[in-house]
């Protein structure tokens, strides 16, 4: 997955400015090319996991395929328990984790409880 500097610069910037909770968003793909970073909301409001929200009218303006993104505060960028159990409709999809610790992006996909690792570059 190719993920440009100016998008991991977006992810980056959102995490920073959710702090102390989790931020979310999503990754617009065209292939395996991210083209665009849209920030959502945490309904949540967690510093330790995420409920996606995105105006129901912009969601439904997306028509690229979609990897869904989101912070963790301290921890490495790996999915941890809550997100396995809560992978929900992002099972199987691109499913990124920025850590604002580390300053590092990952991507894994979750399938039946097994995380997998994906290729990030930039």
């Amino acid at each position: 997955m190719v993920v440009p500097l100016a998008l991991r610069d977006a992810i980056a910037a959102h995490a920073r400015e959710e702090a102390p909770n989790e931020s979310c968003g999503l990754l617009l793909l065209d292939g395996d090319r991210a083209v665009e970073y849209v920030p959502a909301v945490n309904a949540a409001a967690s510093p330790y996991r995420f409920e996606l929200y995105l105006d129901p009218v912009r969601w439904s303006e997306i028509e690229l395929d979609q990897a869904v993104v989101h912070s963790h505060l301290s921890s490495p960028p790996r999915p941890s328990r809550t997100d396995v159990e809560n992978v929900g409709l992002w099972e199987g999809r691109p499913y990124l984790i920025y850590s604002l610790r580390t300053d590092d992006l990952a991507a894994w996909t979750i399938t039946g409880g097994e995380i997998h690792p994906l290729d990030v570059t930039g």
